[in-house]
């Protein structure tokens, strides 16, 4: 049984999700990787020499850091979306760095990420393959924060 809204009865919290996350992703990306070259100014440029590590690792952690503190990166607030555990509550540090592992074990393979880019486009909930593996799912954001 899922605490989760019902994608029929209740369209509206899935409305746009998948369009809307693809917009969150990339304003992400673009924090991400913004951040990833201030590092490497700091570090005169030292960091650009392991450039993928330093954008995987910080990629890792300003996705743990805000999504297991509002269940929503920067993107996905900017967007009014958020993620919900199957038992509709926002995520915990646990459900947030499980999700990240799925996220990443995706975009290291590229055949993985297609296959949950297809489902958060086709599926009713919008889930993609770790949402579906963890029971979670982005929804558009219920109200105030």
């Amino acid at each position: 049984m899922t605490h989760l809204p019902d994608p029929v009865y209740q369209s509206e919290f899935y409305s746009s999700v998948p369009a809307k996350r693809l917009l969150a992703w990339c304003f992400d990306t673009i924090v991400i990787l913004l951040i990833c070259v201030i590092i490497g100014l700091l570090t005169v440029t030292l960091a650009f020499w392991v450039f993928p590590l330093l954008v995987l690792t910080v990629s890792f952690i300003y996705r743990l850091l805000t999504i297991s503190n509002r269940s929503a990166t920067w993107g996905m607030r900017l967007m009014n979306i958020e993620f919900r555990r199957n038992d509709g509550m926002k995520f915990d540090f646990a459900t947030a760095f499980l999700h990240n592992l799925g996220y990443i074990f995706s975009v290291g393979l590229p055949l993985i990420q297609l296959v949950s880019v297809v489902l958060m486009a086709t599926s009713q909930r919008g889930q993609g393959l770790t949402d579906m593996v963890l029971g979670t799912t982005a929804l558009n954001r219920r109200g105030p924060v």
